[in-house]
């Protein structure tokens, strides 16, 4: 379907067999990616290749499950784009967030302003929104790449790099996702401060430790600490970029801790 809507994308193999798997290696070539084509999140179904010795026996590594492999991308930055759609295709955009990962986990977003590559984000989005006729909150990764942009993922629901929606725009994703699927008037979608999100991962910090920093606000799953888990996460919302760079360095120590 990106082919057909001219997003640009990593180059791709279906995967249905480890022969599929080799001819595609030798086609792609390596580095590449194995991916699950379903439910794989947070690093899991996947397998990075980098070597031909990581290729043989893979695809029963992985399940024996129809995959798909993905050339790696030699990408400057990972960016994502929140997006919800109405009945009426009425269409809304978040501000493209800058992302920061850990062994494939999302570790930090960051709400940009005036974002230079928002305006193809959105477009590119638009096409597949529309495409689909699709309602609801849908999340899109993309690479940046020699000053543009290409799709690496898409997720059909409210997205964790969207969280800092909660306390950091007028409407969050979770209401305008309700609202879209109610038939409701969508709301604003515009920033309200500086904004950022940091996961918790296999541990929350000490709760009166996180909330005793200015401009922070915590979310507590309530799961059991395991690692790898995403428990929790915490929502900056702060009155400017300085101000904001200096509470993330705070989160991001006490994480350390």
């Amino acid at each position: 379907m990106f082919k057909d809507l001219g997003i640009p994308t990593p180059a791709f193999a279906d995967i249905q067999s480890q022969a599929d798997l080799d001819a595609a290696v030798a086609s792609i070539g390596l580095p590449a990616v194995l991916k699950t084509r379903t439910l794989g999140y947070d690093g899991k179904g996947q397998k990075v290749l980098r070597k031909p010795e990581d290729v043989v026996g893979t695809f029963a590594e992985l399940g024996s499950v129809p995959c798909l492999l993905e050339g790696f991308v030699p990408f400057t930055g990972e960016v994502s784009l929140i997006a919800v759609r109405a009945r009426d295709g009425e269409t809304k955009f978040y501000p493209l967030v800058h992302n920061t990962h850990d062994s494939g986990i999302l570790k930090l977003s960051v709400a940009s302003s005036d974002h230079p590559l928002q305006a193809l984000a959105e477009d590119y989005s638009s096409r597949v929104l529309k495409q689909l006729n699709y309602v609801g909150v849908m999340a899109f990764e993309f690479f940046e790449v020699d000053g543009g942009l290409k799709a690496n993922e898409i997720a059909p629901r409210v997205h964790n790099s969207g969280h800092w929606t909660t306390e950091g725009a007028e409407c969050s994703q979770f209401e305008n996702h309700l609202r879209a699927v109610a038939g409701l008037p969508l709301g604003s979608t515009a920033k309200v401060g500086e904004s950022a999100m940091l996961n918790f991962i296999g541990v929350v910090p000490p709760v009166e430790k996180v909330i005793a920093i200015d401009d922070c606000h915590l979310h507590h799953y309530g799961k059991a600490f395991k690692a790898g888990r995403k428990v929790g996460h915490a929502n900056l919302r702060c009155k400017d970029k300085a101000t904001l760079e200096q509470q993330i360095l705070k989160v991001e120590a006490l994480i350390a801790e």
